[in-house]
């Protein structure tokens, strides 16, 4: 659900002081007479909003509508802030003030409902996330944490998070408090060189357009998740609508064509999220289409004829969306991935989906109503220059008091959750050997806990890491006993091999090994680029890689024989593997290979948490996972210097692959092991390791 949520929320700052959408300056001959409302930017505003919602609710796509209210935007703060430099000057402590006083209130309370449905009804193991949006969106950085996950791997296999379409108001908040000041640098450098306002301030608005949309288009090729949430790739919408803030009222245009602009203005947002796949193309060039869609609608005006699109967009219908339309962004979003939490389902359906809206729009009436407009009248926080931000603070230090308690209690819940090594009630994959790896035999609660499933990914407990010399983003961790070691172990692959530096951690001390782990998560140890489709980047990491190994000179190389094993025994051994593993044995190299664990399209520990752990929707069946001969076994030209380790049957209780085997959760997700499970597995992995060697 992440490329949907990214767009949900963005309208919210499309107002600035007041829900009225205005503009400045005469109307020029041929237009209709100047009007400071413009009723059909609020019908704008509303298409936009009944687009994400329903996009996002029955579709599971995005429309485009984020990049429309970036647009309405900087079409109406360029134009306050133009009249404000007219006027004498812009008095920043005020019009910071207002905006807070404007966005803070429905945004607030918003997150201090996603704080309470998040501890109502949230898996505990998605709390921890959730915490760490909730902060962001509250401080308006939402947009870099998202980036940050983006360009993380294994932060990637994250859950969407109830405040993640925050993002946006991240943005339009970091525009609202930069655009004022590059406004105001333009009118002191137009003043002290004897120039008007308008000409400098197009100009300058023109080269920050053109640099943000070239860094948008480029940054998009190469890096799309990234591209989408970053601020720079974004600054040239603003822009857009900032440009014709100032160029629309010298603008003359026949009522024909305007009539014909603004409708193919809405026929371009209706269709735009059909015909794109916008979560994976945007921003870039493709932007292009919403954004000069909406700069369609305004530039076609009032036309005051009957068959002008903004006779529609001005009703009062589509009038009232635009009032609500902050508050309905900020509601739909958590209300459909509670809906989504609450009935354990991916899609919501035809009537699911008539449920969520409605109920999004009782919260969106109810917060315009009850939050929204008290404040904006209130004269609570004007009476002073800097009232608005004790206004802002009032509200916001409470969010951020709640959001650090329901911090506070989930560390000491993780805290309680932790086993210790060795413990009897948790003997996870030894209880296969045992015969005891149902749960019933076991009087304490299953580990590792809910919450701390997220901070279960397998590594070394002692260790060190550097970046290779080679370059590649080649990260390479070692444990710390370097000194003492009788052997070296490289775990090399993606977050799949890395599953087993869990279970190689026990054996380093009592055994005087020593292991690296050199990861790369989404890419496979192989000559090709196996999950991630024609990532050269990874393809040269792995070329890399080859000769790190040669020059690390190792007594073994642990890695995956086989990847894909999930429902209709998709497994496989690409050719890439047994080339690589040519590559070490021409440098006599040593390499066990251990067969995959299942995958599967749901989390078995959350599935189990729900719902039990007998369920059988909450396990995997054997011969649906695993072919009965291995991949590997069937494919040619495997050299002599691999040998092959198969733990089905550590992941799999006879038929069924469980999700709890001897007390212990297996999956952290729903395809890595936890690392109390692999730790469990360490005796199983010592004789295999020192069988296939010979050591």
């Amino acid at each position: 659900m992440r490329g949907a949520g990214a767009e949900a929320g963005a309208g919210a700052g499309a107002t600035l002081t007041a829900p009225q959408p205005q503009v400045s300056g005469p109307a020029p001959a041929g237009q209709p007479a100047y009007r400071a409302y413009r009723p059909e930017l609020q019908g704008l505003r509303a298409l936009a909003v009944i687009l994400v919602v329903c996009y996002h609710v029955w579709l599971g796509r995005i429309s485009g509508g984020v990049d429309v209210f970036f647009v309405i935007t900087g079409f109406l703060i360029t134009g306050q802030l133009h009249r404000a430099i007219t006027r004498g000057g812009i008095r920043f402590g005020p019009l910071w003030g207002r905006i807070i006083k404007r966005l803070f209130p429905a945004a607030l309370t918003v997150l201090a409902g996603v704080i309470l449905a998040g501890y109502l009804f949230l898996p505990q193991h998605r709390w921890f996330s959730t915490i760490e949006h909730v902060f962001a969106s509250a401080l308006y950085f939402e947009n870099w944490q998202l980036a940050a996950e983006s360009t993380d791997y294994f932060a990637q296999q994250n859950s969407a998070s109830l405040p993640q379409h925050f993002w946006s108001l991240s943005i339009q908040g970091q525009f609202y408090l930069l655009m004022p000041i590059v406004v105001a640098l333009v009118a002191f450098v137009a003043r002290k060189a004897g120039w008007g306002l308008r000409s400098p301030l197009l100009v300058t608005m023109t080269l920050l357009f053109a640099g943000s949309l070239a860094y948008s288009v480029w940054l998009t090729a190469t890096n799309q998740p990234l591209a989408y949430f970053h601020s720079l790739t974004r600054v040239w919408e603003f822009m857009l609508g900032g440009l014709l803030a100032l160029s629309i009222n010298h603008l003359v245009l026949p009522r024909g064509l305007r009539i014909l602009l603004g409708w193919l203005g809405v026929a371009g947002l209706v269709c735009c999220g059909l015909l794109l796949q916008v979560g994976t193309v945007f921003p870039g060039y493709a932007a292009l289409w919403p954004t000069m869609a909406a700069v369609l609608v305004l530039l076609a005006g009032a036309t005051e004829s009957r068959l002008g699109a903004d006779r529609w967009l001005s009703s009062r219908p589509l009038e009232f969306l635009g009032d609500i339309s902050y508050s309905l962004y900020l509601w739909h979003w958590p209300v459909l991935l509670m809906y989504l939490t609450v009935r354990h389902q991916e899609e919501v359906g035809l009537k699911g989906g008539a449920v969520i809206i409605v109920a999004s729009f009782v919260l969106a009436i109810a917060t315009y109503y009850l939050i929204e407009e008290p404040a904006r009248r209130s004269r609570f926080g004007l009476k002073r220059t800097w009232g608005g931000y004790a206004f802002g603070a009032v509200l916001l230090v409470p969010v951020l008091l709640l959001t650090q308690g329901w911090q506070l209690h989930s560390e000491r819940l993780a805290t309680a959750g932790a086993v210790a090594a060795g413990d009897p009630n948790y003997p996870g994959a030894m209880a296969i050997d045992g015969g005891a790896a149902d749960m019933a035999a076991y009087d304490a609660e299953p580990a590792p806990s809910l919450i701390n499933l997220p901070y279960e990914w397998n590594k070394f407990s002692d260790r060190e890491c550097e970046m290779s010399r080679r370059g590649h983003k080649m990260k390479i961790c070692k444990t710390t006993n370097g000194a003492t070691a009788k052997k070296r172990i490289v775990v090399v692959g993606d977050s799949h091999a890395q599953l087993y530096t869990g279970a190689l951690d026990p054996l380093v001390e009592p055994n005087d090994w020593q292991a690296y782990s050199i990861i790369r998560g989404g890419c496979p140890f192989s000559t090709d680029s196996e999950l991630i489709k024609e990532s050269q980047a990874c393809v040269d990491y792995n070329a890399a890689l080859v000769e790190e190994l040669r020059e690390i000179d190792p007594d073994a190389v642990v890695t995956m024989a086989s990847y894909q094993v999930s429902k209709g025994r998709t497994e496989r051994t690409p050719e890439g593997f047994v080339a690589q593993w040519r590559k070490l044995a021409s440098a006599g190299i040593p390499v066990v290979a251990f067969r995959d664990n299942p995958r599967y399209d749901f989390e078995p520990s959350a599935c189990a948490d729900d719902l039990g752990a007998r369920s059988p929707r909450c396990s995997g069946v054997r011969a649906e996972l695993y072919p009965e001969v291995p991949s590997y076994e069937r494919i040619p030209g495997v050299p002599g210097n691999v040998r092959f380790v198969d733990l089905s049957d550590y992941f799999c209780d006879g038929p069924t692959c469980p999700p709890i085997i001897g007390n212990v959760r297996v999956y952290m997700d729903d395809n890595h092991i936890t690392q109390t499970y692999m730790n469990t597995l360490a005796p199983v992995m010592e004789r295999e390791l020192t069988t296939a060697l010979g050591w």
